[in-house]
């Protein structure tokens, strides 16, 4: 139903994504330095909860934690196997306010972890302790956020459900703060330039290592200052920004180099699902036959279709 898809605006809950975006990247990167390596960076995601955002499981030697946002309570959870926990609210914090409260969790826990403090893919970052700048956290904004993933999460796990080749879980990239989601064709990939800010240039360059179509889900950004979908295929193959795609009110965004549909036409249309479905679908067909992919043997009937 149309009014089960929120209202989002970026350019009124700017200063809580951005806050938010901070929180996520402290969590993620308690996870980054407690798992191994999975190609593409798939270890360092959150994945979507009932209740928000969580790291899903952390091992710690003999120990297994989580860290999960819940943001139907708006407070910080850390949970371990051995039954302890501790918890903190969200709101009225700080980004430093923050990072102390969960370094402490963590501590009285017995989780012994030590993470690089540098916000990634960001300019100008502020170090996590001396962030006393970002400390903004409104609940409604979050709770509509929060909302929105879960939708955009179901349409996505429809759509990966038609692919058969090897892909990527849907999953919260906490560097660039969107839900996400890739295909692969199986063949390698031109070395990727980097260049993303406070970000290795191997880390790109190993995750685009093979080709890739991908899409998903933000709430906004300062280059794209609305929530929005988006879809692209790496390397882009010539042609692919004329490619007609549906709806109609989805355009090639030149700067980004990616297929954008913009999330309020999706929410006030007679069928969200249905709209976001077509974007998906019409964007993955226009990528994959421009690049030559394998689609008998990468999908099943169903996407082949379609």
């Amino acid at each position: 139903m149309k009014s089960n898809w929120p209202k989002l605006s970026y350019s009124v809950a700017k200063e809580t994504y951005e806050t938010l975006h901070l929180f996520t990247q402290i969590a993620g990167k308690v996870k980054l330095k407690k798992m191994p390596w999975i190609n593409h960076s798939w270890h360092v995601t959150l994945l979507i909860s009932p209740k928000g955002l969580t790291t899903s499981y952390i091992s710690d030697n003999d120990k297994i934690f989580q860290i999960e946002f819940n943001f139907i309570e708006h407070q910080m959870e850390v949970m371990c196997d051995n039954g302890q926990n501790r918890s903190f609210k969200l709101t009225g914090l700080s980004v430093a306010d923050f990072y102390f409260k969960l370094m402490e969790a963590l501590k009285e826990l017995h989780l012994h972890v030590k993470i690089n403090t540098v916000p990634n893919e960001l300019i100008d970052p502020i170090p996590f302790e001396k962030d006393y700048t970002h400390s903004t956290y409104e609940p409604k904004y979050v709770e509509a956020f929060h909302k929105a993933l879960i939708n955009v999460q179901n349409v996505l796990m429809d759509f990966r459900a038609g692919f058969k080749g090897k892909c990527s879980p849907i999953h919260f990239f906490w560097g660039s703060f969107d839900l996400a989601f890739s295909m692969f064709s199986g063949r390698e990939a031109p070395k990727h330039p980097g260049g993303i800010p406070n970000l290795p240039d191997w880390v790109a360059q190993e995750a685009y290592s093979n080709e890739v179509y991908s899409c998903g889900f933000w709430p906004g950004s300062e280059i794209l200052p609305e929530a929005a979908f988006y879809s692209y295929i790496y390397p882009e193959p010539e042609g692919f920004m004329n490619r007609k795609v549906s709806p109609e009110e989805a355009y090639y965004h030149k700067d980004l180099r990616e297929f954008i549909l913009p999330y309020e036409f999706v929410r006030q249309s007679s069928d969200p699902a249905k709209s976001l479905r077509s974007f998906l679908h019409s964007t993955y067909k226009g990528a994959v036959e421009l690049a030559e992919w394998d689609r008998i043997s990468l999908e099943k009937q169903s996407l082949s279709n379609d």
